[in-house]
């Protein structure tokens, strides 16, 4: 399980950009020339070479007592450990509840304690499944159809950026080619914009044809909750509440924010950590991505539906070929890997297939696993993120398999090939998922994945899961490499420039080559190398003074070479001031979603005023720069130190155009 390094600034924007009600893509894992272009369902595997396995380790027989056993076990330990307020399990069986159980507090400060049936968690992107099965319902009425462009059953028009439009298949595999989104989606307020007009003012531009590259989208998902919406006439909550909570007996459940009266009182508070304060209810304002409430118990019922392929307790939500349908793999941007159903994704562990999602708010993580060759799931969520900034909830699902599902691990020679192929995919990699044009471009900058060759034919991967992370793989099979210490695997393939795609095992999105302008090392260094700059001139500005008087050497400039560089230290002083801002903004925006809203909207236009300020002084700094090397008088180090400082200011302004940072749409 991956975990969200702590940071400051503008590393803490990006990966709060990047993880906020993402879905859990590093948990339960588990694999051309040509992708990442979807292939078909009869794409044939890649050719693995021989497994030798060591005995099966022993299995322990799936009961109520056992898994309670196994739970009272591990998740006190867990909470205690990563400092988690309280957490809920759930687990189904053969079309039953088999163990529901809360760990914790719903409330730290009063002890309120968790309990399966009466304390509402928020399962962040697990939301998005009630979505998906709102569309097949949809799609089994005859209302929607799943290749049509979606722009038939919209009130407003998507741009024809590329030949193919969008379509409902496109949504549920995440392949629609928007680009990331962030503003308002996340708000500590009671107002909430409706669907339809939210959708319409922050509509993302679309970076991709739909269907090659897999680019996970919130918005995508919400624009198929207001679909639903619209094709049936009901607004996306009560349509949910009357076509899934209600035949399911869901009566703990919502999609409705704030929270009605009657379920406020059952509401988890949400924590950074149990020793921190608890935070306010989350309004996430694409709603079908990520609003729902539900207890433990209540989304047993949802597992168990799906598992008995759309049916619990006599009642039916979808038929069982659409179930079936939904179940199935669709594409993937490697074949030897896992795949997108429709709306679930594929993940393999301990030789199972296993469908499923996870998800995160900022203060809730939570993870849904189906094991559909045994008919059983798994559900478990945390109120915390814990003291690592991301709890190990994907943790507990390994364990659970090895624990119930038990198989050797696989133990692959390396390829005769290793060594050359690892040299050839080594390299800087950034995310499908990503904003291309706006302002959240700069989260690229600080959150590269980086692929390096060792000599002995590995490759080490670092930030795959987020941060530091990194992982030591061997070749198994031609581009294919598995970790040595878990089923894990990456994949590389060719785009259709021929540049390596680095796919992994969460199939909604994959790692595209980086270009050099993009670089993040390179652009890390423009912002910061030019913040030490400005810093250091700063400090030696009075030193050379002092020096100057000491040795009785004056500066002997003409009136326009004094306003040169009279204007050459306020347009320096402007700049710091810029790069310093975006660093404070970064490190309260990580704290406080709100920053990232329309209430922030002055602001960041006052920010993008001395960003501006700064790109045009540049020009003095420069003409200053280059005079005082005429300036026989002046000392050789103050020749150097001002042609830094003009270095510094140019590379702040190559940096502001790479990323947007004066661009004049605040949509983001």
């Amino acid at each position: 399980m991956s975990k969200r390094r702590s940071a400051i600034g503008l590393a803490g924007l990006a990966m709060l950009a990047a993880l906020a009600l993402r879905p859990a893509w590093s948990g339960m894992a588990q694999g051309p020339a040509h992708a990442p272009v979807a292939p078909s369902k009869a794409a044939p595997q890649a050719a693995q070479p021989p497994e030798s396995t060591s005995q099966t380790p022993q299995t322990h027989e799936l009961t109520a007592a056992d898994v309670e056993a196994f739970l009272d076990g591990v998740m006190p330990i867990e909470l205690k450990a990563d400092d988690i307020a309280g957490a809920v399990v759930a687990v189904v069986k053969d079309g039953q509840p088999l163990f529901a159980k809360g760990y914790g507090y719903a409330d730290v400060a009063t002890k309120k304690p968790v309990t399966a049936d009466g304390t509402l968690f928020r399962p962040g992107s697990i939301s998005k499944l009630f979505t998906w099965t709102a569309v097949m319902q949809q799609v089994e009425a005859g209302k929607l159809n799943l290749d049509t462009d979606v722009n038939n059953y919209l009130d407003f028009k998507i741009p024809a950026t590329y030949p193919q439009p969008i379509t409902l298949r496109n949504l549920m595999t995440h392949t629609p080619g928007f680009e990331e989104s962030f503003k308002n989606l996340i708000l500590d307020t009671k107002h909430i914009e409706p669907l339809g007009p939210y959708l319409a003012a922050h509509l993302p531009a679309r970076i991709y044809p739909p269907g090659p590259v897999p680019a996970y989208s919130n918005y995508g998902a919400a624009l198929a909750g207001y679909i639903v919406q619209r094709v049936s006439g009901e607004p996306f909550p009560e349509y949910i509440e009357a076509h899934i909570f209600k035949p399911l007996g869901m009566t703990h459940s919502t999609f409705v924010q704030p929270l009605p009266p009657d379920l406020k009182p059952l509401m988890s508070s949400g924590y950074i950590t149990a020793s921190d304060p608890p935070h306010a209810f989350e309004v996430i304002s694409v709603a079908p991505a990520g609003a729902l409430s539900t207890t433990a118990d209540d989304i047993s019922h949802f597992m168990i539906a799906h598992l008995e392929n759309g049916q619990y307790d006599g009642a039916t939500i979808l038929r069982p070929e659409t179930a079936v349908l939904m179940h199935s793999a669709e594409s993937g941007p490697h074949p030897a890997l896992n795949k997108m159903c429709l709306g679930f994704y594929e993940s393999s562990l301990n030789g199972h297939r296993i469908i499923g999602h996870g998800g995160d708010t900022v203060y809730f993580h939570s993870e849904l696993g189906l094991i559909l060759d045994s008919h059983v799931g798994l559900f478990v969520s945390y109120n915390s993120a814990g003291k690592d900034n991301l709890s190990d909830r994907s943790a507990l699902f390994e364990n659970f398999m090895d624990r119930y599902f038990p198989a050797p691990k696989p133990q692959e020679a390396a390829l005769a090939s290793a060594k050359r192929d690892a040299r050839q995919v080594a390299g800087s990699y950034r995310s499908s998922r990503r904003a291309e044009t706006t302002i959240l471009s700069l989260e690229s900058a600080f959150d590269p994945v980086k692929v390096t060759a060792n000599p002995d034919g590995t490759i080490t991967v670092a930030g795959l899961g987020g941060g530091g992370e990194f992982k030591n793989m061997r070749e198994v099979a031609p581009l294919v490499f598995r970790s040595q210490k878990d089923e894990s695997r990456v994949a590389f393939a060719r785009d259709s420039s021929g540049e390596p795609v680095l796919c992994f095992d969460f199939p909604a999105m994959v790692f595209q080559h980086t270009p050099w302008y993009k670089n993040s090392y390179l652009n890390m260094g423009l912002f910061f190398g030019s913040l030490a700059i400005f810093a250091l001139a700063f400090l030696l500005w009075p030193v050379t003074g002092l020096l100057r008087w000491h040795y009785g050497r004056p500066l002997d400039l003409s009136p326009r070479e004094r306003k040169a560089r009279t204007l050459a230290r306020i347009v320096c002083l402007i700049d710091a001031a810029f790069v310093l801002a975006w660093i404070v903004f970064g490190s309260f925006a990580e704290q406080n979603l709100s920053l990232l809203s329309d209430s922030f909207d002055p602001w960041m236009r006052l920010m993008q005023l001395a960003g501006l300020i700064g790109v045009i002084g540049m020009f003095p700094v420069i003409y200053y720069a280059l005079g005082s090397w005429g300036n026989r008088e002046r000392w050789f180090w103050s020749k150097a130190a001002e042609t830094l400082i003009a270095l510094a200011c140019v590379g702040l302004t190559l940096f502001v155009f790479n990323w947007h940072l004066l661009a004049l749409s605040l949509k983001y």
